[in-house]
């Protein structure tokens, strides 16, 4: 799978912001889907999870009622809605396929990357 991010840019705090994630290579509703962040001098982390169906989600806790996840089968693409933005959201944002079609919380569960794209928040 080819995975392909965007809509990234720079926000001031409480601004929206969409990403979108095309895929192409492989059947995209064979896969669970995430949005993982890697902000300067940190650990990338997982921001939101979503199955194959779209009809289970998981969410951090640091952006949960915040951030959310949807994906459209049709087009094999995923996007994460981002509302309410804070400096902290400022990082590089990945989507990723992973290894099965449930929702995935562990990195290592997820095979695929696309290249990131940067969304920087200004307070």
């Amino acid at each position: 799978v080819q995975l392909q991010a965007s809509g990234g840019g720079l926000v001031q705090a409480g601004d929206s912001l969409t990403l979108s994630c095309a895929a192409s290579g492989r059947t995209f509703s064979n896969y669970g889907m995430g949005w993982f962040r890697q902000a300067p001098g940190k650990e990338r982390e997982l921001v939101a999870a979503i199955n194959w169906s779209g009809l289970s989600a998981y969410y951090a806790n640091s952006v949960k009622g915040r951030f959310s996840i949807s994906r459209d089968n049709a087009k094999s693409a995923v996007y994460l809605q981002m509302n309410s933005l804070k400096p902290e959201d400022t990082a590089v944002y990945y989507c990723a396929a992973a290894l099965h079609a449930v929702v995935t919380t562990m990195e290592r569960g997820y095979g695929y990357w696309g290249q990131g794209t940067l969304v920087t928040v200004s307070s």
